[in-house]
């Protein structure tokens, strides 16, 4: 089975196992996704969910969080980890938001990664989900994942990954795919234990069914 043609199945099965699946880390604005993925990085989003919490309920807005001391921003999202860079990341990229894009969220990829703590995978969740833009998110589910199912072949490095799925995933499948994926990836096809095989809607595709890599 070529790539693409596995691709189409998968998408196809995991819309169906799947089809209220969509971002983890809770937002009502552009800014505030920002601000949780980044939290996010070796974090779980659930921990993140909760953290944020007290974060908006003293800094409300870009303006606010913008002006924040960073050892305050620090001391709040010290459960996620990494606080030190986080907070300095998260601060940098309000003042940022506030100084040169009018307190919006530029809706242009490029822009995005030059926000401060933003990489790829930060901006093409900001571009699919605010958006609604073809993305395609390799954290370490996507990649995990995809490479169990044969979609690439031992590509580790997340850029590389998106690279190729954008070559057999359909532009407009992309972000959906991805958010579904984590939900795979949690559930069944799991990082540490075996995935579970026998009760995977994909084992009669996945063409690295039962190896546990």
């Amino acid at each position: 089975m070529r790539k693409k043609e596995r691709a189409l199945k998968i998408i196809e099965r995991l819309k169906n196992e799947y089809p209220d699946a969509g971002c983890t880390l809770d937002y009502n604005e552009a800014w505030k996704l920002l601000v949780s993925v980044r939290l996010a990085a070796q974090c779980t989003d659930a921990r993140v969910n909760v953290v944020v919490e007290g974060l908006y309920e003293k800094y409300p807005d870009i303006e606010s969080l913008a002006a924040a001391d960073v050892d305050d921003i620090e001391a709040i999202v010290r459960p996620c980890g990494l606080g030190k860079s986080k907070a300095r990341d998260i601060s940098a990229c309000m003042k940022m938001l506030k100084d040169e894009y009018g307190g919006k969220v530029p809706r242009d990829f490029e822009a995005l990664l030059k926000l401060p703590g933003v990489g790829r995978k930060s901006a093409n969740l900001i571009m699919g989900d605010v958006f609604g833009e073809p993305a395609i998110v390799t954290d370490t589910h996507c990649i995990r994942l995809v490479n169990r199912m044969g979609l690439v072949d031992g590509i580790k490095e997340p850029k590389k990954v998106e690279m190729a799925l954008w070559k057999i995933i359909p532009p407009k499948e992309g972000s959906d795919f991805c958010h579904r994926l984590v939900y795979h990836g949690r559930d069944v096809c799991t990082a540490r234990t075996k995935p579970y095989c026998d009760k995977c809607c994909l084992a009669d595709i996945c063409k690295r069914v039962g190896v546990d890599k």
